[in-house]
Order: structure tokens, then sequence, then C-alpha cells
């Protein structure tokens, strides 16, 4: 019997685990779960007779070595900054590491070892990162492959609110970390517009937005990601004129969100004193000038140059920031208290589906054609567990460790599912899933 050992049973983990329990009695495996709370690894395993629920702690040096040394592959679902504690444990046992995140310096610097000992680390096998790889790649590989040179690649992901639920002014949802969310965008974003690099602080990224349309799900806009610069290498496009990657948002969200970059809203770096005693009037005035004449309202319509009777001020009164009531967080960020109110009012409904959508645009010239590719995957969530973000994060985490364990992916050392050997198999299978994309292609 092979064993399957899953490092944490948060929100992105239902699918996962219970593709590998239902796997389980046809390839004999056993299914470990452990999470810092016994009962949440306990509700995602179900009772199941291949699984089995433990409390884990990663700082628990004994247990870790246990359990990781009897596994056959691990899945880590912990948090990124302690994927590379297991990854080390998993070289020195000789164990295969499967993980959702971004590859970190840390977890690079393991390769050479993990090609020693004949393991594989196998990262970025989520949605966003993840999917967008492999389905990006799969294109560029086939344009390629004709001999067209790409000269565009665009690429957008938005875990958002399905749109029968969509039902308040801000047209969304929490269905993945809140906090990164609040934080999300902070630093340069950085891209190749025809030809010409653009670099967009942080207070201004919001008021750059693109736009497009998914047929049967309306319009979206679009603020641009931190880094594309670095995809020119990860997908060997280092001649192309414009790569662009981008964040999904509905329409009139990132004016909104702007208002809160521009207070300072977002801002993670310190504490407010007393935060626990002051309203959230109070926090939001705290940011603007002093006027005794003028409301907080006046005030922040001025500061941020928006309408006391337009959208982005509807948002915010809806959120419940102009009211006094006490914010009842001690020690906390601006961030942290901005999180708070929006965990209170963007909170997924029990009967809510979330939705994921992806689009890539891809431009190219074969001869004297050019053409144009757009490749879009809009998914559904089927309740408030198997959420869309759940089905996209954890079914392809759980179909690489099936093929590992098959011995149907050989790889060795650090990677990405930018190679065919990961993403082929991978997407085939997705598709028996729901997560399947649409391409449409025209003549420029």
């Amino acid at each position: 019997m092979k064993k399957v050992l899953v490092l944490g049973s948060g929100l992105s983990t239902s699918s996962l685990i219970n593709y590998l329990l239902d796997n389980s009695k046809e390839n004999d495996w056993k299914i470990k779960v452990g999470d810092v709370s016994l009962a949440v690894a306990q509700e995602k395993v179900k009772n199941h007779p291949y699984g089995e629920a433990f409390q884990f702690d990663i700082f628990n040096e004994y247990q870790k070595e246990k359990e990781i040394s009897a596994s056959n592959v691990v899945i880590s679902m912990l948090p990124a900054r302690f994927h590379p504690l297991v990854a080390e444990c998993c070289v020195k046992h000789k164990v295969h590491m499967l993980t959702a995140s971004y590859v970190s310096d840390e977890m690079k610097a393991l390769n050479k070892k993990a090609k020693e000992v004949g393991i594989s680390l196998l990262n970025e096998l989520g949605v966003d990162p993840g999917i967008d790889h492999m389905s990006a790649m799969r294109v560029i590989d086939k344009i390629k492959e004709k001999g067209g040179k790409l000269t565009v690649f665009k690429s957008s992901t938005g875990g958002l609110i399905a749109p029968e639920y969509d039902n308040n002014p801000w047209n969304y949802k929490f269905t993945w970390n809140p906090r990164n969310v609040v934080v999300a965008g902070q630093g340069v974003s950085q891209y190749l517009l025809n030809g010409n690099y653009k670099y967009l602080p942080y207070h201004k990224l919001f008021t750059r937005t693109e736009t497009t349309t998914v047929e049967g799900y309306g319009d979206f806009e679009i603020y641009p990601n931190r880094d594309s610069l670095k995809y020119r290498e990860i997908y060997n496009l280092k001649d192309i004129e414009t790569i662009f990657r981008g964040t999904m948002r509905r329409p009139g969200y990132c004016s909104a969100w702007n208002v809160f970059v521009q207070l300072g809203l977002t801002d993670d770096t310190y504490q407010i004193e007393n935060s626990e005693n002051i309203t959230y009037r109070e926090f939001v005035n705290m940011f603007l000038d002093y006027d005794s004449k003028l409301s907080v309202e006046e005030k922040l319509a001025a500061y941020c140059n928006i309408s006391l009777k337009g959208d982005e001020m509807k948002r915010i009164k809806w959120l419940g920031l102009f009211e006094n009531n006490k914010i009842g967080l001690p020690n906390a960020t601006p961030a942290q208290i901005l999180q708070k109110i929006l965990e209170e009012k963007w909170v997924l409904g029990d009967h809510d589906k979330d939705m994921i959508v992806m689009q890539h645009t891809f431009e190219y010239k074969i001869k004297t054609e050019r053409k144009k590719i757009i490749s879009t995957l809009v998914c559904l969530g089927i309740d408030k567990e198997q959420t869309s973000m759940a089905i996209t994060v954890g079914t392809p985490l759980a179909i690489a460790a099936k093929l590992v364990l098959t011995g149907k992916i050989k790889l060795k050392g650090v990677h990405t599912p930018v190679i065919k050997e990961l993403y082929e198999p991978i997407l085939n299978e997705l598709e028996e899933y729901g997560v399947k994309f649409t391409e449409e292609e025209v003549n420029l």
C-alpha cells in the first residue's frame, strides 16, 4: 500500500482530498491528512476507510520526520513559507513532494539534491499558478510547432462569485485567502506593451485597467499583476513584443478599491494604537485632513476626487466604513482592520457558488498571416465546500500526485507544469471535471 500525506486541509483542499480518497481503493493508497486543527482534518476525511486525519504541527520535528519518512508522496497545502521545511525533509527521506505554490528560491536551491536522490519536487500545480501555465503552454507549443511566431501574450484570472449569487455592489465575495486579496498588487507591476517596458507603481495600479468580455458571463476589468516580465523566460517567449498578466474583477471594483489604496487602508506595515476601541468611521477619518466643517464622507470624496453620490461612495458606504461600530480588533494594522470588515460583508453564503474565470490572448505571425487566439475557461463551483477555487487548485494537484504514484511522471528535481510531460495528461483529465477551455481563432 502506498501512502499519500496531505499537510494542511484548508479551504482549497476539499477537491484534492476527495479525489485522492475516491481513487484510494482502486490504487491501494492510504491517505493521511494532517492539519493544525484535528477537527478540520477529520471534516475533510469524513471517516473514509482509506483515510486518516491527525493533528499536525510543522514545528514538531519528530512528527514531521516520522510522517514524511513513512510516505511515498507528500502534498503540502501549508502556508507557502513552510514548503521549504517540508521539501528539505522530503529530500532527506527520498519522498516526492507537490505544492500549488510559486517556486521559491529555497525550493530552487534543492533542485540538485532532489535529482541526486531521484525525487520530484513539483510546484505551481494549482490554478494560478498552475492551470494558467498548463493551458498557456499548450497553445504556445502548438503555435510554435506549426511555425508561428508569437507577438502578443496576455493572461488574466479571477476568482469571483457566480453571476446568479452576485448580490452586492462590489460584485465580489471572498473565495480564497482574504489577506491575499487585501494586500494584492503591492509593489511595482511591470510588463511589456508593443515592445515598450511599462512600470506601474502600486498607488496607480487600480487606475490603469483593461477590459474584456467573456461570452455568456459579461464584462470584466483587469488590473496588472506584479511581474509579467519573468514569464518571457518561463514560457520561452524572449522576443515577444507584448506580455501581460492580470487579475480579473467586475467593472467598477478597481476604482472603488483604489480609494482604499489612496487612503492607505491596505498598509500592513504598522499597528494602530487602541484600534480595538475606535470605530470604523474614526478609522477612516484618521487618514483624512482635519476640517470640522466637512463630514468624513465629504472629506473622503474631496481627497480621492470621487462623487458623494457616485458608485465608489455607494460601495464604501455599503461596507459600513462610515458607521460608528467599534472595530474590536487590538493592535491591528490598517490592512487587518479593512480585512475584518470585508470578511463580514464579502462572506460566501451557505448556498452561494463561486466562479473561476481565466482568459488567454495569443497573437502570432505565420508566413504572411497574422492570427489571434482567445482561450477561455469558466469553472463554476458545486457548493460551499466544492468551490471552483477548490476544484481548480486541488484537482490538478491530485491528478499530478496520481501520475507520480503510478510512475507515469518520472521527472526528477524541481519542476513547474510548463512542459508537455506534465501539462498534457493533467489538462486532459481536468476536462472530465468540467475544467475545459474554449478556443476561438480569428485572422487579424
